[in-house]
């Protein structure tokens, strides 16, 4: 659940009513894929609370499939992030307190046939803590026999590891596994201890099987490796109202373009089309474009080429 102090550019200790919305990484990027016609389920577990059936309530307004959600009860709470709708001197608070989501279960994977499915996409957080780690490197054994692709956002969060060195060893484990890895240029480098040696990790998965590898720069656009490419893009420049839900937007709409039969190049400079619409706007989940509202903004908006 996020709360966004109201209206736009109020501090947080300065604010008096706050509006609600859906989220969470993965359920951000169910909702991107969503608005491009894509159908998504989440596998995850929520508080079973008011805050909990908040959630369910969000993910059927946004038509992905909850299915594979568990209610998990005793002291257990969904996360709740508080996100400023400012740049300058922007206040993010996060509370991961007894996540609910970190007992997702080995059985709660177990049960999901993903035959059924074309792709499995999960981000770092859900690796972080026990016994949802385990459960989602059963998720990724799944995939592989299934035949489907496992894609991976790096998404590392300092606040939810036990250690450094365990996010690390772990991290580099997942990726190693996966198709596709997308990260900025801080978490490549934390695999290897040395963010100046982030692109060559980055470089190296893809020459060691993974098929698309997008290493992200900020400001700085994108570096993208796959079919023995190295494809270096550049960013849509908009009036940034918050510096969340760039990376969960991206990898939305970059995934529905690859669905959509778009070459590796178009889909990034859509994933960054996308990012450049929510970061202009309140919200991450609502902020998601559809495919006319990105298809809109491409066409207004004197955009990045690949270079």
């Amino acid at each position: 659940m996020d709360f966004y102090p109201d209206p736009p550019g109020t501090r947080t200790e300065d604010a008096t009513q706050f509006v609600s919305h859906l989220g969470g990484s993965s359920a951000n990027i169910c909702v991107a894929i969503s608005q491009h016609g894509g159908r998504t389920a989440l596998v995850t577990r929520v508080s079973d609370d008011s805050i909990g059936r908040f959630c369910l309530n969000q993910l059927a307004h946004y038509k992905i499939d909850a299915e594979f959600v568990r209610n998990e009860g005793g002291e257990a709470r969904n996360s709740l992030a508080i996100v400023e709708s400012r740049v300058e001197d922007h206040q993010s608070v996060i509370y991961r307190n007894g996540a609910a989501d970190f007992e997702m279960t080995f059985d709660d994977v177990d049960a999901i046939d993903f035959s059924n499915y074309s792709a499995l996409i999960t981000t770092g957080t859900v690796f972080a803590a026990e016994p949802s780690r385990s459960a989602a490197f059963h998720g990724f054994d799944k995939a592989k026999a299934a035949g489907i692709p496992i894609i991976f956002d790096v998404d590392y969060r300092p606040y939810s590891w036990p250690s450094a060195q365990v996010a690390s060893d772990v991290y580099s484990r997942a990726a190693a596994m996966c198709d596709v890895v997308i990260g900025n240029d801080d978490e490549f480098g934390f695999m290897v201890g040395d963010k100046a040696q982030g692109l060559n990790k980055a470089r190296e998965l893809a020459e060691t099987g993974t098929s698309i590898v997008v290493y992200k720069m900020g400001e700085n656009g994108a570096v993208t490796f796959y079919d023995s490419k190295e494809v270096a893009t550049g960013i849509y420049k908009v009036e940034a109202l918050k510096p969340t839900g760039a990376g969960d937007a991206f990898m939305g709409s970059f995934i529905a373009a690859l669905l959509g039969d778009m070459d590796v190049e178009q889909a990034v400079l859509r994933g960054s089309a996308a990012a450049a619409i929510v970061v202009s706007k309140v919200g991450c989940a609502p902020a998601m474009p559809t495919t006319q509202q990105l298809e809109d903004f491409i066409a207004s908006h004197t955009g990045p080429s690949a270079k």
